[in-house]
Order: C-alpha cells, then structure tokens, then sequence
C-alpha cells in the first residue's frame, strides 16, 4: 500500500496481518482522488476531512499529501489507531492531524458539538456490518453538517446503502472490482 500523489508521492504505509482491516486499494484511492480534484492539484488545498473507520489511515494521509489542512482520523480499535500514528510519524507528519479513538456516531456528535464543519467525510466501515453503513450516513444526513460537505461512503460493490439519508442524497455511484463508492451532498 502506497501515497498515490502530493508531497508523500510512493511513500508505503503499514497495515495490520489479518482481515480486520481491509484497507481502501491503491487503485480505489486513485479514483476517489481523480474525482475529488478533477484536473486541479491545489482542489483539497487547506480542507478538512472527516476518515471515519480509518483503518490504515490510507485515505486521510492521501489527502494530507495532496494539500488538506486538517484530517481527523477516527478510528475505534487500539491497535488500528496506533497503526496510523506509526504511519504519520513514518512520514514525518506531526501537525494537521487528530487521531480520534471512538466510535463514528460518538465522533460525529463530538465534532458537531465542537462545530466541526468538514469539506469531506470519508467512511469505510468493514463491508460485513452493512448497517453500521446506514446507521452512519443517517446520523450526517440529519446532523449540522455543511451544505458544502461531500460524503463519500466505500462499500462492496453488491451492497447499495442507500439513496437518501436525512438531507443526504447520493448523486454518484462509482464501482471498480468488488468495492464502490457511493458520492452524497
């Protein structure tokens, strides 16, 4: 697993033995990314993310690498949590992040109390709790969180979440291999 692009361009991340986290791929990131800045490399200049289910941190440190201003990784399980502090201080990261270790509904209502406002919020729940998918999208659709907010949610490709979530409507859907993402404002 490798940084697709940005300042951190090849560098490779770390992840855990086993199947208890699945990783966003290489080739999965480099489309979420080519969608998101179009042909513009300055487009995620200074945003702040939300990578909910962090994992590895993959996806977040992508976007650290390619200009965001803040990521908050979060991200339940003590080892995983650690594993993308070991990632970022591999990098040389020490600033523009937070590492949250909770559950995503309890970081979510966190972070609306703190007044968050996020440009992104990325979620990749494991594939096998397909409600916690639904359960989570629900909370940002009736949640204060931006009109400008994107909400990208990875999900197996035979598995739909859903359309709508409260004020979230998904308006692109985008399948490679046997994973998706489903695009919602």
């Amino acid at each position: 697993m490798r940084i697709i692009a940005g300042k951190f361009r090849s560098r490779r991340l770390r992840s855990l033995p086993g199947l208890d986290i699945r990783p966003t791929s290489d080739r999965l990131r480099e489309t979420l990314f080519s969608v998101l800045v179009g042909g513009d490399p300055k487009a995620l200049g200074g945003s702040v993310w939300l990578d909910l289910f962090a994992g590895t941190g993959a996806v977040g440190i992508e976007a650290l690498s390619r200009g965001a201003g803040k990521v908050y990784f979060v991200e339940s399980s003590k080892p995983a949590a650690e594993l993308i502090r070991q990632n970022l201080l591999s990098l040389g990261i020490a600033q523009g992040f937070e590492i949250v270790r909770q559950k995503g509904a309890r970081a979510i209502r966190e972070f609306e109390s703190r007044q968050i406002n996020p440009d992104f919020i990325f979620l990749d729940p494991p594939y096998r709790l397909q409600q916690i998918h639904r359960e989570t999208l629900d909370l940002l659709g009736n949640s204060l969180i931006s009109e400008r907010a994107l909400v990208v949610a990875e999900h197996e490709k035979r598995f739909d979440p859903g359309e709508n979530f409260g004020r979230l409507q998904r308006f692109r859907k985008l399948e490679q291999g046997d994973a998706a993402l489903s695009f919602y404002r």
